[in-house]
């Protein structure tokens, strides 16, 4: 049902003022078929990883339920792809003729007979049809169907400390549908879910940042506090609001007049409307226009509490004022989610490509790698790949772990960062000076050490890693054909002498101790909610302002979408469009004093005072040329301007 929440909060937001746009379908993307030993078609990747013999507790019984979706394959699954990869090609002859999305489902979608053949398979064993998209047939029914159905036995297996139903082998279909069916999702019920990627406290608790504060880079240097790295240090800014990132990544005179962007997370924040407009008001932004912020939104929300929807909200709220802006003409559009879930989250991704609500795609969630399975993955990449075919370009923020080592104790990507289908949004901590010029960018990385209760030194300086920009390579996704060339033969042949896809593509802004001003409604301690301002990061921020940036690109180009960034982007790779991120810009380490509210909110339990290092991702390096924590750079001036010639 609806979060609580989200109803009780209503009554203060001009949320409900918002158009609301009709919902839409999903789109799915095909996995690997193989005959099995009874002639079926088998569906590569149903297994999970973890479903071993090892870890199998035996047969799940015949009654539990299954809820699961058999995504279409469609007509033309190669040439799906194929036309995807040309019209994102500048070398290619079709770069740029996109298809509407009528013509692309025509084109690359199922056929009628199609559909009804496999949903005449699904009900012959047993399955009950719960809804039927272009994209997916959804069915439910007992586990004696779904064994039925898909040609295999479902055991429940050991992941962690808990316990998951999964096939104990690949499911399959019968030999005359194998063309037909893309992949199957719902087999096994271990979560599938994506969390958002923000460094926030939950926003339905205030949050509020102590000072002192610089109002740009250096602008206050923390004097009475111990050095670092033998030199005084400024206390961190209070957050860069939109002038200084426009000037920092070259924005010039372009708004984003004319284009089209949208946003997508789970659930959706009750005052984003009244937040939003505020915090532009506050800030110098340009006001938002009448019609300008839309919301499409499901029916019900599910899974509030486990999904923490709250939480989701100030991502929302990110999102939203982020790419305003750098962008401040755009046509904004958010998409929110049922839940966290990924079958709704696809469902979210598949309405903008279903109703091309968008040209521009800011995403800022996502999982680790290990997590995702093969059919979902599978189940991304068609819906990029339809996106692709009709210009429609997805940014996804590459993670706040660094290698995800400290945060799971294994190096890895994020996903659907991962996906060579979209653009992977790394971070940097920026330095925006006096007259708002840009000085540098570090990589994100951070590490942390507070001040000693003398106040004579950093106890253990530089302290502990605390966060950072994700990148590495992927162990899954083969190497795309646009980083041969650019990316390090030792980064992408790191887990495969074949290559591997390496995170990130592209970054921005993200380390919150050089972070971006948000204004949202929270809830203070006298259970009063107010309106109130703080300073945010996260690759969740450097995603939007990537969106933002590529707006103004794309208006510089004269409203041509720009579609699938990637090749485009890499095509420039070592010009000066992009700003060379390296870890130590100056020649010296660098770090920021920042002073916090114990309790977050005010000075009654004290304050905390820490010295954060810049430039410390984790194992990640910020290097000269192309890295695994910034990618090909940052935007610098004239990377808007060279869309021009695209």
């Amino acid at each position: 049902m609806r979060s609580n929440r989200a109803t009780v909060r209503a009554g203060v937001s001009l949320a409900a003022t918002l158009p609301m746009v009709a919902g839409a379908l999903v789109l799915g993307i095909p996995a690997a078929h193989a005959a099995d030993h009874s002639g079926r078609g088998a569906l590569a990747g149903t297994k999970p990883v973890w479903a071993t013999a090892k870890a199998d507790k035996g047969a799940t019984s015949d009654s539990a339920r299954v809820d699961a979706r058999v995504y279409l394959a469609g007509r033309d699954a190669a040439g799906l792809a194929a036309y995807a990869k040309a019209v994102a090609d500048p070398s290619s002859p079709q770069y740029g003729k996109y298809l509407t999305a009528r013509q692309a489902q025509q084109r690359f979608g199922a056929t009628e007979a199609q559909v009804a053949a496999v949903k005449s398979w699904l009900t012959s064993a047993g399955l009950k049809v719960t809804s039927v998209t272009p994209h997916y047939v959804a069915v439910s029914g007992d586990v004696a169907a779904a064994e039925k159905a898909f040609g295999t036995q479902l055991h429940n297996f050991a992941k962690g400390s808990k316990t998951y139903r999964a096939p104990a082998r690949a499911a399959s279909v019968p030999e005359s549908l194998k063309g037909a069916v893309l992949t199957v999702t719902g087999l096994d019920n271990a979560p599938h879910k994506a969390n958002h990627k923000d460094q926030l406290p939950p926003p339905d608790a205030v949050f509020k940042n102590a000072g002192p504060f610089s109002s740009y880079y250096g602008s206050n240097i923390a004097s009475t506090l111990p050095e670092a790295y033998g030199q005084k240090i400024p206390y961190a800014v209070k957050g860069y609001t939109g002038k200084q990132l426009r000037s920092a990544y070259g924005a010039g005179t372009y708004t984003g007049k004319g284009v089209r962007i949208a946003i997508t997370d789970a659930y959706a924040s009750p005052t984003i409307a009244f937040d939003a407009a505020t915090y532009a008001k506050k800030n110098g932004d340009a006001a938002w226009k009448t019609g300008q912020l839309h919301q499409v939104l499901p029916k019900n929300y599910t899974k509030t509490e486990e999904c923490g929807a709250a939480g989701w909200y100030g991502e929302e709220t990110l999102d939203v004022e982020a790419v305003h802006a750098v962008a401040p003409d755009a046509d904004v559009t958010y998409v929110g989610a049922a839940s966290c879930y990924d079958d709704d989250l696809l469902d979210s991704l598949s309405k903008i490509v279903d109703n091309h609500l968008a040209d521009i795609v800011s995403n800022s969630w996502g999982d680790i790698e290990a997590n995702q399975t093969p059919d979902l993955a599978a189940a991304y990449d068609q819906v990029f790949q339809f996106g692709a075919v009709e210009g429609i370009g997805f940014y996804f923020s590459s993670g706040d772990n660094g290698d995800e080592v400290a945060h799971t104790g294994t190096k890895q990507v994020d996903t659907p960062a991962n996906s060579a289908w979209v653009t992977a949004v790394g971070g940097t901590s920026l330095a925006v000076g006096k007259g708002d010029t840009y000085l540098w960018e570090t990589g994100w990385g951070t590490e942390k050490a507070t001040l000693s209760a003398d106040g004579t030194s950093w106890e253990g300086f530089p302290g502990a890693y605390t966060s950072g920009a994700g990148g590495g390579t992927s162990r899954t996704v083969p190497q795309p054909y646009y980083q041969k060339g650019v990316v390090p033969n030792a980064l992408a042949t790191a887990n495969s002498a074949a290559g591997n896809r390496v995170v990130p593509d592209i970054a921005a802004i993200a380390d919150p101790n050089t972070g971006f001003l948000v204004g949202q409604t929270q809830t203070f301690p006298d259970g009063s909610q107010q309106y109130s301002e703080y300073r945010i990061g996260g690759t969740s921020l450097a995603a939007p302002v990537i969106a933002g940036v590529q707006a103004l690109a794309q208006q510089a180009r004269g409203g041509k979408a720009i579609g699938f960034a990637n090749p485009a982007i890499y095509a420039q790779y070592g010009t000066k469009v992009y700003h060379d991120v390296v870890d130590r810009p100056t020649g010296k380490d660098l770090a920021v004093a920042r002073v916090d509210y114990v309790n977050g909110v005010d000075d009654a339990d004290g304050l905390s005072v820490s010295v954060r290092s810049l430039g410390k991702d984790s194992s990640l390096k910020a290097v000269k040329g192309y890295d695994d924590v910034t990618g090909v750079g940052s935007p610098a001036k004239g990377y808007v301007e060279s869309y021009r010639r695209h």
